[in-house]
């Protein structure tokens, strides 16, 4: 029965823990504090700054804004197509969509301020809880975490999108236009959400894997 039980599992427990930790990390923010160290960290990466750090996070700040990851999830969304799997592409789209209207609803009830322990440019308009940046990285790495799951490159998908929500979330506490708790929600909210999209379209049929698996043409969803 393992077998036939550990997706779901794992699929309920990556759901089930970063939802819990989220709406914590929520709780506290809407209380009016956030983490212990939410301004001492920033104060620390600032401290240690240079140009190449700016640099980097500038770039990165840049390439997992609105355009950069929408151009991301377009790509990706385009493999799938040329690809024909349509199903994959059905939650590839969910994913990114679904956890880019989360952040924005949880932007809007929460009304978390941006940090303001120095001038940053371009000033950021927007609510500060949780990191967008952070969540749309987050959601694009678990969402081709999930899709390559059934293939050799899987390891080399976790990697990748790890590094890419790792780095993400680092430059904007670098910028210091997000709290560390505004990055971790994003990437909390983010992985809660795709798992749970992959958990409910999957479910029990392992005949029907929603993975990009190298399978005849006649078997393809």
């Amino acid at each position: 029965m393992w077998p036939l039980l550990r997706g779901p599992l794992l699929g309920l427990l990556g759901l089930l823990l970063p939802w819990l930790l989220f709406m914590r990390l929520a709780h506290e923010v809407w209380e009016g504090d956030g983490l212990p160290g939410d301004q001492r960290l920033l104060v620390l990466l600032h401290a240690h700054g240079g140009p190449a750090q700016n640099a980097v996070a500038a770039w990165l700040s840049r390439a997992g804004g609105p355009v950069g990851a929408s151009a991301l999830a377009a790509l990706g969304a385009l493999g799938l197509l040329v690809a024909r799997r349509y199903r994959a592409l059905r939650f590839w789209g969910a994913a990114v969509v679904g956890a880019a209207l989360l952040n924005l609803a949880a932007k809007l009830l929460l009304t978390r301020p941006r940090p303001a322990l120095w001038a940053v440019q371009p000033p950021e308009l927007s609510y500060s809880f949780p990191s967008g940046h952070a969540m749309a990285a987050a959601a694009l790495a678990a969402a081709l975490g999930w899709l390559l799951w059934p293939t050799r490159w899987r390891w080399v998908a976790v990697g990748l999108g790890a590094t890419w929500a790792l780095g993400m979330g680092w430059a904007r506490m670098y910028l210091g236009v997000h709290y560390p708790s505004d990055v971790l929600a994003g990437w909390l909210g983010a992985v809660g959400w795709v798992s749970g999209l992959h958990l409910v379209l999957v479910g029990y049929k392992r005949a029907r894997p929603l993975g990009i698996a190298f399978v005849p043409s006649s078997r393809r969803v």
